[in-house]
């Protein structure tokens, strides 16, 4: 029965597949090189019609060989009119980017240029403008990208800061997606061997043992899954950034701390308390990684309905923080490391996420500067803590360090151990396939039928993420591990 099952999911899987390869018929073109006037431009075709269109741009002469780049006169088929001279080179599919032939054009790219050559290729018959995407759609519908790959090339497209561009490069070129192809294998082979004990088993095809194998490699895959679920969301926080708060009582200083940090006016700054009413946001490169900083009005019992309605905002912000950097006035703080522990504690929620103490006003210090620089240095009940003058600048490095620490603390090395996490839809997927795992070993108790159903819904939600998701791999195991029907 179920190796029946198998078969026909096998079928439809196939069928699938044959549309798939059988669809996109049709040759796209769009620049690939992004927008607006630059020395050089990408144009982009993929499809079957590509060498064609190049040839209707560029005769005479004849077109280079695949993947040789070549100077030619680029010209309106429609009227025989120049365009630009440009690079040209053409990808003979399989390889190529998509798969598919394709063609690129690297024109000048001042607009006319780039209206001009789109225009031509858009009336030659077969070719239409590429949507959002679909050379990438294309890649992966070919097999050349998973699409943990995919999701990691528009990462690095977007990166701003060193250690995003690491993450989304190793994303890209698929480790993430090798990874959990390796899970997928795993449980590809345990389904494969339960499907052949309850459909073979009574003709001693199957030794009895192969269950014991089956629930070794589920708990070694529940244990490994586990450990990768609680990476403390290090890979979606260097893709969107660490959301830092700066926090504290009004007038002490947080919009010029934010307008010292981002170097520009960005706050507007007075003497006068409650200025700030709304959540300013800005992002910034701190030692590579990237931080989204936000000022907010200060945290005090307000009476006017508008600054209210400013704190109510400030208090749930840093509910949602990821880091705060806590601000109270060096003048008027306590000295004793207890106190000013303290007076920080009552600042910020029970559950607050990590903190940096800034003690701003560092330039109005007398003789108690100090002892209070003393108590900074003395850790517990604090946590990292720095004097700073927003006004003089002074203090700003030590506090850059902090930051880049937390920073690295928070994100880890993209480099180092195995590939993190960057999607909330992988966590969302993983949670299940972990609580198909668990659900397992209940089932097993009760039914084998109902384990391997488990198992084939934890490989399905692994599949999701990655793309994958088949029947016939399941066949492949059974037969070449048991030879049944030799």
């Amino acid at each position: 029965m179920a190796l029946r099952r198998a078969l026909g999911a096998a079928g439809r899987s196939w069928a699938q597949r044959l549309c798939s390869v059988a669809g996109g018929g049709d040759t796209i073109f769009a620049v690939s090189s992004g927008h607006g006037r630059c020395g050089v431009a990408v144009i982009r075709t993929s499809g079957p019609g590509s060498r064609g269109a190049l040839r209707s741009l560029c005769r005479p002469p004849e077109l280079p060989p695949p993947r040789v780049m070549a100077l030619r006169r680029i010209r309106d088929p429609a009227t025989a009119h120049t365009l630009d001279r440009g690079l040209v080179v053409w990808f003979q599919g399989p390889r190529s980017f998509t798969g598919e032939d394709c063609a690129e054009l690297h024109v000048h790219g001042g607009p006319a240029v780039l209206s001009g050559v789109l225009r031509a290729l858009g009336r030659l018959p077969g070719l239409r403008p590429a949507e959002p995407g679909e050379f990438t759609r294309r890649a992966f519908r070919r097999g050349k990208l998973d699409l943990t790959a995919a999701e990691g090339l528009g990462d690095l497209i977007r990166a701003e800061t060193e250690a995003q561009r690491r993450q989304a490069l190793r994303q890209m070129e698929g480790e993430l997606g090798q990874l959990y192809q390796r899970w997928s294998d795993t449980l590809t082979q345990a389904l494969a061997h339960l499907e052949a004990y309850i459909d073979f088993s009574e003709d001693d095809n199957v030794e009895e043992e192969v269950l014991c194998q089956v629930d070794g490699a589920v708990r070694a895959l529940q244990q490994e899954l586990g450990a990768h679920l609680q990476d403390g969301r290090r890979g979606e926080l260097l893709r969107g950034g660490v959301h830092t708060v700066i926090a504290g009582p009004p007038n002490v200083g947080k919009s010029s701390l934010l307008n010292l940090l981002c170097q520009r006016p960005a706050a507007i700054v007075s003497p006068v308390a409650g200025t700030t009413r709304d959540v300013l946001e800005v992002a910034l490169d701190v030692g590579g990684y990237p931080l989204v900083l936000s000022d907010t009005a200060g945290l005090r019992h307000a009476t006017d309905p508008v600054e209210q309605e400013g704190v109510s905002r400030a208090r749930h912000r840093l509910q949602r923080a990821d880091l705060v950097l806590a601000v109270l006035d060096a003048t008027v703080v306590p000295t004793e490391p207890a106190k000013l522990g303290a007076a920080l504690g009552s600042l910020l929620p029970p559950t607050a996420p990590p903190c940096i103490l800034v003690l701003n006003k560092a330039d109005l210090l007398r003789g108690e500067g100090e002892t209070l620089r003393d108590a900074c240095s003395q850790g517990d009940p604090l946590p990292p803590t720095t004097l700073l003058s927003c006004k003089t600048g002074e203090g700003l490095d030590n506090l850059l360090g902090l930051l880049a620490r937390q920073l690295a603390r928070l994100c880890g090395d993209p480099l180092a151990g195995s590939p993190s996490l960057t999607q909330s839809r992988h966590s969302l997927h993983l949670g299940d396939c972990a609580t198909a795992l668990a659900r397992y070993g209940h089932e097993r108790r009760r039914d084998l039928g109902l384990a391997a159903e488990q198992l084939r819904l934890a490989r399905r939600h692994l599949g999701r993420i990655t793309g994958h998701v088949g029947a016939e791999d399941v066949l492949d195991i059974i037969f070449r591990d048991f030879c049944i029907g030799k």
